[in-house]
């Protein structure tokens, strides 16, 4: 019999000692985010109409020299500065044609200037400017970029790269 009362109290005090286990409370579910708004239609979406918001216009500045002088060319000549030293300018000269002198707006982040460029026998338009002419110094140190335009061309949104300075301070 002593077998049988000891597990019996065995038994009991296992049982008095185990305590119930009681898993944690259920966190309450975490709110769900709303769902990003559709996009709008292309024709509904707002545009911009600020130079500075349009897309740089793809292409790469390149400089080097041609006849000796500096020049440096956006998107393969779409718009190109060349210095003539003997002639103390800085001609800026834009990919497109026209019968007559055209009026080309240069727009910088410190202003703008319109321009009256007229056909060039290399082809394209343009303008030279004295190498002391301010809007050559606002387009180096236009804050990213800046735009030129002409009637009947698309406007350029060139970026302000080393190239504009380089071929300015090289025919100084």
């Amino acid at each position: 019999m002593a077998p049988l009362a000891l597990a019996a109290a065995l038994a009991a005090v296992t049982s008095a000692c185990s305590q119930r286990v009681v898993p944690p409370p259920t966190p309450a579910p975490s709110p769900r985010p709303s769902p990003a708004p559709a996009p709008l239609p292309q024709q509904q979406r707002p545009t911009s109409t600020d130079w500075r918001d349009m897309p740089i216009t793809p292409g790469n500045w390149t400089a080097g020299t041609e006849s000796g002088q500096p020049v440096a060319r956006f998107a393969g000549g779409q718009f190109v500065l060349r210095c003539d030293r003997a002639a103390g300018t800085v001609t800026l000269q834009r990919a497109g044609a026209a019968t007559g002198p055209e009026p080309m707006t240069v727009t910088t982040s410190s202003g703008f200037r319109t321009l009256s460029a007229a056909p060039l026998a290399a082809g394209g338009i343009g303008i030279a400017l004295g190498v002391r002419d301010p809007l050559l110094d606002m387009m180096a140190f236009s804050r990213g970029r800046f735009a030129i335009e002409a009637p009947n061309l698309a406007p350029l949104y060139v970026p302000s790269w080393p190239e504009v300075s380089r071929v300015i301070e090289d025919c100084r």
